[in-house]
């Protein structure tokens, strides 16, 4: 009898456990895989953004670059205010939205980071230096835009691998047809932004929009 109560006893302790889960240790390749759908992807952020967003917000917002530079040089936060980004980290210098057409009365090719010198009056003497690249200096596109936000990114890496992706963008885009040689003399127009220049300096453009015209 007592030999039967023991076994009755062992088998309901038997039920009462839990069943054993066997979990399979992920492999550095799984893991990697899960990382990447998670991952902080600037480019593809980019890309959501551009056409509908930043391009039509800098058309928008843009205007001549002579109306800007001068109310920038007198009152940089009204100017911001109205030509840029009013959301502005606090500490972040202004950027302003601008457009012109011009005549294109220099040019350096040599460098990655090339630039044309635009006469946006006609008077022969250049009032803004476009960048061309394929490198591209500042963050110029991410921080004139009001619909961005530092507040939405997990850290600084990540908004400035934003700002980065914005520059590679019109690199791809754009700028890489942009030809090399013989653009001295060449009318253009463009659509960009520019912080604010130091004193006696030519405000230096990022295109998000550039049209380059036919060789005289």
């Amino acid at each position: 009898m007592l030999r039967m109560r023991g076994v009755v006893i062992v088998a309901v302790l038997a039920a009462t456990l839990p069943a054993c889960k066997i979990i399979k240790t992920p492999t550095a390749e799984e893991k990697a895989a899960e990382a990447a759908k998670t991952a902080f992807d600037p480019a593809a952020k980019v890309d959501a953004v551009w056409q509908s967003q930043a391009v039509t917000f800098l058309q928008g917002r843009a205007a001549e670059i002579r109306e800007v530079t001068d109310l920038a040089a007198s009152r940089p936060d009204e100017a911001g205010q109205k030509y840029g980004n009013p959301r502005k980290q606090a500490s972040a210098p202004w950027t302003y939205a601008v457009k012109f057409t011009g005549k294109v009365v220099a040019a350096d090719t040599q460098s990655r980071a090339a630039t044309l010198d635009v006469d946006t009056d006609g008077d022969g003497k250049a009032n803004a230096k476009v960048q061309i690249g394929p490198a591209i200096r500042g963050t110029a596109l991410r921080d004139a835009l009001e619909f961005v936000n530092f507040n939405e990114f997990k850290n600084q890496i990540e908004w400035a691998q934003f700002g980065k992706a914005f520059n590679e963008k019109i690199a791809t885009d754009f700028l890489a047809k942009v030809p090399r040689d013989g653009l001295t003399g060449r009318n253009i127009s463009v659509v960009g932004a520019f912080p604010l220049p130091a004193s006696g300096q030519l405000p230096l453009i990022t295109p998000s929009a550039l049209n380059l015209g036919q060789p005289e």
